[in-house]
This record gives structure tokens, C-alpha cells and sequence, in this order.
């Protein structure tokens, strides 16, 4: 038995060495393997007297699925715990040997077969590893990534009147002409750790106030910035966790929606600003600003349900001028809050924001948007939203509710919003989706218009989409009080 022990734990021996027979007495050596020929050996199972706690049990089992040269006796057993002669184990060793030099043979044979392929292959990882070499030693950086976004946007509004007025009193042209802009965003997002985050993102864009780049406007487009043509950084943060639940989020230059879990809203076309933000502009405002938040999330088995809470500070004007402090009432505080249950497939949040003096609420069609002197605003909103598992017919669902109230001349408000959108729409990865909703208007109803959005984004490639969508507004404010259209067709590029 001690020279069996041996033979099982020595690495040879391991990989050729397989069953214990019987006494040199019991075990016919010209047919050690009687047992197998009788009934071929092709589970360790087939062993009834073999059990996993034997201490040789996973070597007997390895031997048996890669060599099948082990056999047991004739009626069947193992019987592991018997000594066994020198004869014995030179019999045993002989078949597992005669296995492997199989299995030798039969790989030289397909290396001889195979030996231009082979060979081929080589040279490709050869010249692989020379090309990953060169990269290592010219690359940019070992702990940042580069991910751009470049949109180009043709649009246009024909029936659009201008709400401003010329010096003489006259009203302005009409911004009613084709446009072509673009919108480029390059993001630097590095990490040290693999679970943090510092992100530098650089923005250009080239779009007027009218009627797509002002966010006083419903026609405010997702993706509508104006930097004059120059190259601007508009983040500059840093995210990492702490823990398994949290989340922490400060930076000089970070937006409030963004450091929210999840906006409670499938619907995402990427056209109109205020379809983006789940029908309450007013609490997820996108104040963005020098400010900081905590994030925190249940842990629960994957793919159970798991409840969100977020709350952010961001100080919009605290951080352009040092006569204000990033803390003071003056600053433009922003104050956000968010709640929500979110699963695989659906989600529902209600959230609050506090606006103090110099904070912009953005609701678009009336006027005031920035809060005054000595002035406050407070928003809340709920949101919820369903999406089918599986592509189909059946459209996502988000629907979404915000009220907005204040002091210092700010008038109530509330607004809303509903979507449906499918996936995979004649191609896969291609997405149609309707919008309808009313930005924020004021309880006289003065100001009160309805608006709708529908679109559908083409996925090219992986890389590259064309979204043509079409919107229209009934009684809106800012055109003396007429229905108005409008459509883009809004190319992105993502690298």
C-alpha cells in the first residue's frame, strides 16, 4: 500500500498511474484489463466501493475521463484499500503508458498534418506581440481612455417667429432657415483602482440660442451647445466607491443629473432636451456647477429588484468668480435628491431639488428661468418606466410628472410626459420611439402647449447612427402664441 500512496502522489505517476487490482493470486496479468473489456471504464461511478472522500479519489477520476486506462475487477469493484504486487503495478502502468504513447502518436500526426497552419499562426502571434509591444511603449496613457462623441445636425423650424425684438423695436428675424451645426465631445476618463473614475470631457459646438440651442426654448435640442467654435472643458470630476453600497462623486465642474443611479425614463432619443429628462425639467434641471454627492445602493441577489437613494449639491455660479462663495445663497445652489426601486426591466424614482437665488430651473416657455435676488424655487418629481425583456412589438413605457413652485416672483408650474419606444425596428440595435407631453406652463394655463417628438435612429455600425425625427408644438409661447414644427436629421458618430 505504501508503494501504491506513492505512486498516485508522484506528478508521473499522477497522469499514468490508474486502479489498484488484486493480490498477484486473484488478478490475471496477460488481462489486467479483464474488468474494462468486459464492461469499458468510462466513470468513476461504475466503482461502487469508490467514494469522493477517498483521499485518491479526484487522481482515479482524472485517469478514468483522459486516459480510460483503468480497470477494476470482475465482479466490478476497485477495491482501492488492497495491496498490490510489483507485477501488478508494472501491468497497470504498462496500459496507462500504452494510452499516452496513443495519444503522442496521434499528436504528432496532426502537428505534421497541420504544420503549415501551424506555422502560419505563429508568425501571426509573433508579429502580434511585436505590434502590442510598440503600442505599449508609444501609448498615450496606461490609466486613461479616450471616448469621443462628434454629432452633425441638419434642422431647420419653416414657421418659427423669433420672440426678440431689434433695437428700433422690431421683431428679429425669423430663425426659420436649414442649419447644419455640429456638437463634439471628447472624454478623458481615467482610473487607477479600475472601480474609480476621473473624467476631463472637452465640448465645442457652433449652435445659436434659436431656436435650437436655448434651453428657454422647447425646442432645445439633447445635443445643442454654443461655443463659439472653441474647445471648452464642461466636466471635470472624479467618482469612486466607497465600500460595496457607495458611491461618492466631487468635482469642480459636474452636473446634478448626472450623479443621480438613473433618470426614471426608457424613452431616449437623444432629440428634444425636455423628452430627456422624464417630463420634469424643473427637478432634473442639469445644473451643472462645482459641487459633490453621494450615491447609495441596495445589495441584493442579481437580477432581484434593489432600491437607489442619491443627493448632490452643485453650486452653478460659486465657481467663476471668488467675490462668491461655492456655498452661499447667491451661488446658484442646486440641491438634489432622488429615491427609486430599480429592476432589470423597469423603474420608478420620485425626486427633489431646492433652487436658491441665481439657479436656473429650465422651464422652458415662460419666463422667469433664473431665480431672483432673495428668491428660491423647490421641484419634485415622480417617474416610472417598463421595457419588455425581449425585442418584440410591445413598446417600452415611461411616463414622468413634475411641479415646481418658489418665491421672489417665480410663478407655479407643473409639466409631463409620456413615451413609447421599440427596439430593434427593421434592423437590430435600431430604435423608433413617439413622445408626447407638455413642458412646464403655469396654472392660468397661459402658457400651456402641447408637444409631440417622433423619431427613428438607424444604427449603421456600432460606431455610427442617423436619427431623422420630426416635433411639433401647439400654442407655443415664444411664437406669439402659434403652432410650430420642426425636424433634424442628427448624424453621430461615437469612436
Amino acid at each position: 500500500m505504501k508503494l501504491l500512496k506513492q505512486l498516485l502522489v508522484a506528478p508521473a505517476a499522477l497522469g499514468l498511474l490508474a486502479p489498484m487490482a488484486a493480490s498477484a493470486a486473484e488478478i490475471n496479468l496477460d488481462g489486467v484489463n479483464q474488468y474494462a473489456s468486459d464492461e469499458q471504464v468510462t466513470s468513476i461511478s461504475q466503482f461502487p466501493d469508490v467514494q469522493p472522500t477517498d483521499w485518491a479519489y479526484q487522481a482515479l477520476a482524472n485517469l478514468i475521463e483522459r486516459y480510460g486506462c483503468v480497470a477494476g475487477y470482475p465482479d466490478g469493484t476497485f477495491k482501492g484499500q488492497r495491496a498490490m504486487t510489483r507485477f501488478e503495478a508494472a501491468a497497470l502502468l504498462n496500459a496507462c503508458l500504452d494510452r499516452v504513447t496513443e495519444v503522442t502518436d496521434e499528436l504528432k500526426r496532426l502537428m505534421a498534418e497541420f504544420e503549415r497552419e501551424l506555422a502560419i499562426l505563429k508568425g501571426r502571434v509573433d508579429g502580434l506581440e511585436a505590434k502590442v509591444g510598440e503600442l505599449e511603449a508609444n501609448q498615450f496613457s496606461t490609466t486613461t481612455k479616450l471616448r469621443g462623441e462628434a454629432s452633425f445636425i441638419l434642422g431647420g423650424t419653416p414657421d418659427f417667429e423669433s420672440p426678440l425684438r431689434n433695437s428700433d423695436g422690431t421683431r428679429a428675424a425669423k430663425p426659420n432657415e436649414v442649419t447644419f451645426n455640429y456638437d463634439l465631445r471628447l472624454s478623458f476618463d481615467t482610473s487607477f483602482t479600475g472601480k474609480d473614475l476621473l473624467r476631463t470631457r472637452l465640448r465645442s459646438g457652433n449652435f445659436s440660442s434659436l431656436p435650437f440651442g436655448s434651453s428657454s426654448q422647447i425646442f432645445k435640442l439633447d445635443k445643442a451647445e454654443s461655443t463659439d467654435d472653441s474647445v471648452e472643458i464642461d466636466r471635470l470630476f472624479y467618482r469612486f466607491p466607497v465600500g460595496e453600497s457607495f458611491r461618492v462623486t466631487v468635482g469642480a465642474l459636474v452636473r446634478n443629473t448626472e450623479m443621480l443611479s438613473f433618470i426614471p425614463s426608457a424613452y431616449n432619443s437623444s432629440i428634444l432636451d425636455f423628452f430627456q429628462l422624464a417630463g420634469a425639467s424643473g427637478t432634473y434641471n442639469k445644473g451643472t456647477g462645482a459641487g459633490f454627492g453621494v450615491s447609495w445602493r441596495q445589495q441584493v441577489e442579481k437580477g432581484n429588484p434593489y432600491v437607489t437613494f442619491d443627493a448632490n449639491y452643485v453650486s452653478e455660479n460659486g465657481y467663476d468668480d471668488s467675490s462668491v462663495g461655492a456655498f452661499t445663497e447667491e451661488s446658484g445652489i442646486n440641491f438634489l435628491t432622488q429615491l427609486g426601486v430599480k429592476s432589470k426591466n423597469w423603474g420608478a424614482a420620485v425626486a427633489y431639488r431646492y433652487g436658491s437665488e441665481g439657479s436656473n430651473i429650465r422651464v422652458p416657455n415662460f419666463s422667469p428661468r433664473t431665480v431672483g435676488s432673495g428668491g428660491d424655487t423647490n421641484s419634485i418629481a415622480f417617474g416610472a418606466y417598463w421595457q419588455p425583456i425581449d425585442a418584440g412589438w410591445v413598446p417600452s413605457i415611461s411616463a414622468g410628472y413634475g411641479y415646481n413652485w418658489g418665491d421672489g416672483g417665480f410663478r407655479d408650474s407643473q409639466s409631463w410626459m409620456a413615451g413609447l419606444q421599440w427596439s430593434d425596428v427593421f434592423l437590430e440595435g435600431s430604435t423608433a420611439g413617439f413622445a408626447v407631453g407638455m413642458p412646464p406652463f403655469t396654472s392660468s394655463g397661459e402658457t400651456e402647449s402641447w408637444l409631440y417628438e417622433l423619431f427613428y435612429k438607424f444604427q449603421v455600425t456600432d460606431n455610427i447612427s442617423i436619427t431623422p425625427a420630426l416635433f411639433y408644438a401647439s400654442d407655443y409661447r415664444n411664437n406669439r402664441g402659434n403652432d410650430t414644427w420642426g425636424g433634424v436629421i442628427q448624424t453621430t458618430f461615437k469612436f
